[in-house]
């Protein structure tokens, strides 16, 4: 389906003129406090506890109505060439039974876990089953498909709590590292920077918040935080293999963060992630006498997260290495800092500063060259929570890597989300 500049421009603006609506409004806004009420009940009643209160079952959901724009090909982890709409309808079944038992399920419908991956789509994202077995924080269990620990975006990822729409660099930027086709030598492995990212093929350093399978363990001891994940596939593995079915634990993939909060304003924290990215499928491709824990990923990084009066900080680094069949080591440093700052009780302004670097590998005939291009990326976001049940954001992001072909260096979009 496409869609005009003009078509994105008056759809990004309606949210702004029901903020300050005239009279040749004031039915939209009628309309908007009569949805913010049909919303507030369905989130008021949509339990299900027993009379004693050891059992409460919640159901919640988030509606989100996405609009790109797009100059070129889609950056990111947006798949496609051509500006688009997608809606995409999240449900949470979030479940406690007395002080030391809690499940999560979450469905989502939509057109692929990615912007426009499919034409259609509906899964569980995850599924979790958490222990307490004390009255205190200070260790949990955990079982299930569920989010990676790495980090400190994955724990703010979802669209209400995301200033932007889309994911930092590190999530989202898919590199020539692929985890089905192996390259035949380093001349064939560089020669992919020559092609527009097939994002069906290569990965990124994480992939968004890393749904992957098994089981953690994490807790708080007074200001320090824990967490560690053993699962059956590497952070930067594709949504199709994060499930037990497609991927089991013969290659698990081991990450986790330690935490520190010195006083209330600041967290920080460093994670790291070891494990084969590659898929059962790149077996043949593999050298002779060589499987796939021959090839691992390897990541470790610190994150900042600081909040003073009415800004918030947050800033992750990641170095991280692909261990290539037939092409050697390849690195590459990524980070990004965001900052929001809340200009009314209900506007946010955000921005985020990415940026990526590539190290330099043997090319096979007697030289050294960058194994993938270099890129930076300027992010910002202008955020209306209209009620605490409905908020708008509008994004433009400028991108720009190292050398002629280019992957969308202009992104407008817009998201609206009813909550509840």
């Amino acid at each position: 389906m496409k869609f005009s500049k003009h078509f994105f421009i008056l759809y990004g603006l309606l949210p702004l003129l029901i903020l300050s609506p005239p009279p040749v409004v004031a039915g939209i806004t009628d309309g908007i406090e009569k949805a913010e009420d049909g919303l507030a009940f369905v989130d008021d009643h949509l339990f299900l506890a027993s009379p004693n209160g050891w059992f409460r079952s919640d159901l919640s959901g988030l509606l989100d109505l996405e609009t790109y724009y797009v100059d070129q090909r889609g950056p990111g982890l947006i798949f496609g060439d051509e500006s688009f709409f997608g809606p995409r309808l999240s449900l949470f079944l979030d479940t406690h039974m007395g002080e030391h038992l809690y499940s999560l399920l979450q469905a989502r419908f939509d057109r692929g876990f990615d912007p426009r991956s499919q034409k259609q789509d509906a899964r569980l994202d995850e599924y979790l089953l958490r222990y307490k077995p004390f009255k205190t924080g200070w260790v949990h269990f955990q079982i299930g498909k569920f989010a990676t620990v790495v980090g400190n975006w994955v724990r703010r990822h979802d669209s209400w709590q995301n200033p932007f729409i889309n994911a930092p660099v590190p999530y989202e930027n898919v590199t020539i590292a692929s985890d089905l086709s192996p390259p035949r030598d380093p001349q064939d492995f560089l020669l992919r920077r020559l092609s527009a990212d097939r994002k069906a093929l290569w990965l990124p350093v994480i992939w968004g918040p890393a749904y992957t399978t098994g089981a953690s363990v994490f807790g708080t001891l007074e200001r320090f935080d824990y967490a560690f994940e053993v699962k059956n596939n590497s952070i930067s593995s594709r949504p199709p293999f994060w499930t037990a079915r497609q991927v089991r634990w013969r290659d698990p993939t081991v990450s986790g963060r330690l935490g520190y909060r010195p006083s209330p304003a600041w967290n920080l924290g460093t994670s790291f992630s070891l494990g084969t990215y590659l898929n059962e499928k790149a077996r043949p491709s593999l050298p002779p006498g060589k499987d796939l824990d021959d090839y691992y990923q390897i990541m470790v990084g610190p994150d900042i997260e600081f909040a003073w009066r009415r800004w918030q900080v947050w800033s992750e680094a990641f170095w991280s290495r692909f261990e290539v069949p037939n092409a050697g080591n390849a690195d590459t440093l990524t980070y990004y800092v965001e900052t929001r700052y809340k200009m009314t009780p209900r506007t946010f302004l955000a921005g985020r500063w990415n940026q990526q670097f590539f190290s330099q590998i043997d090319d096979g005939a007697g030289g050294h060259k960058r194994w993938d291009r270099d890129l930076f990326r300027v992010d910002l976001s202008l955020v209306f929570r209209l009620s605490r049940h409905m908020q708008t954001k509008f994004q433009y992001s400028y991108s720009h890597q190292k050398g002629e072909l280019q992957q969308g260096e202009n992104l407008f979009a817009n998201q609206v989300t009813f909550k509840f």
